[in-house]
């Protein structure tokens, strides 16, 4: 649950103040790229399996359009809110920034609990949302994608959906499909396998390699769970995951393709064992390095004190709350930001769409090359600029990736 008192967009508006303020921008940037230039709220009616009509809110953000169209993903969550969905829009923006996307940032959500949902009341609420917000979105103007609790059969109803309304095939309206319907090579795996190149990239900085390390996965969804996966590969000791019923620990590791078959679609497994401790519990167990996959707020002033990680790498969105990342650093804890650490998603997205527009595929072994040199140059770039600026890497994060919208919209003559 979220940290009493914190808001994400705040705090996200605040760090975007402080970039630009050090990179010698004025008031009337940061005005234009505070709040995204367009937010819709929408109403969908949901015909539900018992036959009656259930009205569902969703809402669709999009940050900035200066430097192409948008592009960022659509969660299906009962916590959804309009402030986080424009937090997200603004981290999608940055992660472009840091990658050099053609793309600005955008975030979609609706509130509601799919895991309560059958399949074709999740299909319905899906195609309602495609009709919903169809005039704003298409393949050059808003690219959506997966994100919590949405996978690529939710993306292969809105592909469907869209292609209906607009009476044309059109793959690159969204990322994340299936591979038959156009989908990517390597997406699946994308946004886990840049977490896990981003972890290797920090610990070579320490002197360290990925076989030695011990680590906590928190949050065992598609993220979480194929980053564990691919660490177990590897050789490092995954001893301990967690789920929102709790976290299995073990200091001489798990047995992760088992855990991994055992998971249900929501990326719940915990229920099956005994000796689950809390997830408060397990954010402080004795590790090398912390993957918080799972939701907001997750580190935050009650409990930074007590991380034992010298490594923190963010697959989730925004899992550290800015008082919580003052006393990581403070304490010499090398934290590495989502809007870097989790942008492989993204940036498979791009070269799916890419490859949608083209008409040509690449093999995974070309995806995961193109995104292992797009990571491996982002983070040093970014821990380079911490250094210089003797700045957090965060901070440095935001600095880099805001700075092409500040420099685009110089250009547009926007300001």
């Amino acid at each position: 649950m979220p940290a009493p008192g914190e808001n994400v967009l705040t705090n996200t508006q605040n760090a975007v103040q402080d970039a630009l303020s050090r990179l010698g921008y004025d008031e009337t940037v940061y005005d234009l790229l505070r709040e995204p230039v367009r937010v819709f709220t929408v109403r969908i009616p949901v015909r539900m399996d018992d036959g009656h009509t259930e009205v569902f809110t969703g809402y669709r953000a999009q940050h900035n359009d200066a430097i192409g169209p948008t592009k960022g993903g659509i969660r299906f969550h009962p916590n959804v809110t309009l402030d986080e969905v424009k937090a997200l829009s603004i981290w999608m923006s940055l992660k472009c920034g840091i990658f050099d996307l053609p793309y600005g940032g955008a975030k979609g959500g609706i509130i509601c609990d799919p895991r309560k949902m059958s399949l074709p009341e999740q299909e319905r609420l899906a195609r309602g949302y495609v009709r919903a917000i169809s005039q704003i979105v298409g393949p050059t103007k808003d690219i959506p994608a997966p994100d919590v609790y949405t996978n690529p059969q939710i993306m292969a109803w809105m592909y469907d959906e869209f292609s209906h309304i607009r009476e044309y095939d059109s793959p690159g309206f969204i990322t994340g499909k299936p591979l038959v319907l156009g989908g990517s090579q390597g997406r699946n795996q994308a946004t886990a396998l840049g977490v896990v190149i981003a972890m290797r990239e920090a610990a070579i900085r320490l002197n360290k390699e990925v076989k030695d390390l011990r680590v906590l996965v928190q949050g065992f969804g598609n993220v979480g769970s194929n980053v564990a996966l691919i660490l177990h590969d590897l050789g490092a000791k995954v001893i301990g995951i967690s789920d929102a019923g709790g976290g299995l620990y073990n200091e001489n590791g798990l047995n992760i393709p088992e855990l991994v078959d055992q998971k249900d679609s929501f990326g719940m497994v915990t229920s099956s064992y005994q000796n689950v401790i809390t997830n408060e519990e397990f954010l402080t167990q004795a590790c090398d390095v912390l993957i918080p996959a799972a939701l907001e707020n997750q580190l935050h002033e009650g409990n930074a004190g007590d991380i034992q990680a010298s490594i923190v790498v963010e697959a989730a969105n925004g899992p550290t709350t800015p008082a919580a990342d003052e006393i990581l650093n403070e304490r010499g804890v090398l934290v590495l930001p989502d809007v870097l650490a989790n942008a492989g998603g993204v940036t498979v997205s791009y070269f799916e769409w890419v490859q949608n527009n083209q008409g040509f595929y690449w093999t995974e072994e070309e995806v995961n090359q193109r995104l292992e040199e797009m990571m491996v140059k982002s983070v040093h770039n970014i821990l380079t600029t911490a250094e210089r600026y003797d700045v957090s890497p965060r901070l440095a994060a935001y600095m880099v990736g805001i700075r092409p919208f500040a420099e685009a919209m110089r250009w547009r003559g926007w300001v």
